[in-house]
């Protein structure tokens, strides 16, 4: 018993210098020769340049596009490029873009403008459905008076899905939770067009399979005089449900589900 006790400690000294040994040197903070997980994915360091939103006008040789303001300030400017003369003017800065009682402009990923361009319809704070950002927070910026408000009434944030201006610029029509909506720009008044949108039941976009494998996803049209609205309608009730476990987001792991018809079952009722 004496002889064990000697050898276990003359064992630890031995233990914890090659315990030492074996641990990995810490690394550089910043060594520009190594490639790391976050150099990769999250630091954006190698995040290609890509062209923004583009709009040509419809009252002449002009183009929209969004650009990031002089000296490095934050949010984008839409500016108006004159494709004949090759100049250009800002027809709202970031700073107009930033919505009363904030400090930052609002994120903006498109626009579009309305029949006469007095109005700009801005699209921001955008979050994936499916493959692509297709829902998110809507902005009506008059640009005579430089107002700018936000659609939705009391919706969510990010919840609003493809709004379009009427024919005639006085509402816009936008997707909320699987049904359809219009709403006046003079008064702010929100009318539903559809009620029975449910978790199986969508109007004006379109289930999974349809938009992963023919593309649908803006399901619904003003008519040319602004009276009617066409729209896609997708039953899911009877497509069978898919389950995927979700290890990527937060600690935990958790269950997505969804109609996912496979080869010779049932799609849904469109």
């Amino acid at each position: 018993s004496s002889t064990r006790h000697s050898l276990k400690h003359a064992l630890i000294p031995f233990l914890i210098v090659h315990l030492i040994a074996l641990a990995p040197a810490a690394e550089p903070a910043t060594d520009p020769t190594r490639l790391t997980l976050a150099r990769i994915f999250t630091d954006n360091e190698f995040k290609e340049e890509k062209l923004e939103a583009i709009r040509w006008s419809k009252m002449g040789p002009y183009y929209f596009a969004l650009e990031a303001p002089a000296e490095g300030k934050a949010g984008k400017d839409l500016v108006r490029h004159d494709a004949e003369a090759g100049t250009k003017s800002i027809v709202a800065s970031a700073q107009s873009l930033t919505p009363k009682g904030d400090k930052k402009p609002l994120s903006v990923d498109s626009f579009e403008f309305s029949p006469d361009e007095t109005q700009v319809l801005l699209f921001a704070n955008t979050r994936k459905v499916w493959r692509r950002n297709t829902r998110g927070d809507y902005w009506v910026m008059d640009l005579a008076q430089r107002s700018l408000r936000k659609l939705g009434g009391d919706a969510a944030t990010s919840t609003l899905m493809f709004a379009k201006f009427s024919p005639d610029g006085a509402r816009v029509a936008y997707v909320r939770k699987n049904n359809l909506y219009q709403q006046s720009l003079g008064d702010l008044k929100i009318t539903a067009l559809t009620r029975d949108g449910s978790e199986t039941l969508i109007n004006g976009t379109s289930d999974w399979v349809n938009e992963e494998e023919l593309g649908l996803r803006d399901g619904f049209r003003w008519s040319p005089d602004g009276s009617r609205i066409v729209f896609w309608q997708f039953d899911t009730k009877d497509v069978k449900r898919f389950w995927l476990v979700n290890q990527t987001e937060g600690n935990s792991q958790r269950f997505t589900t969804f109609p996912y018809p496979k080869a010779g079952e049932k799609n849904s009722a469109v």
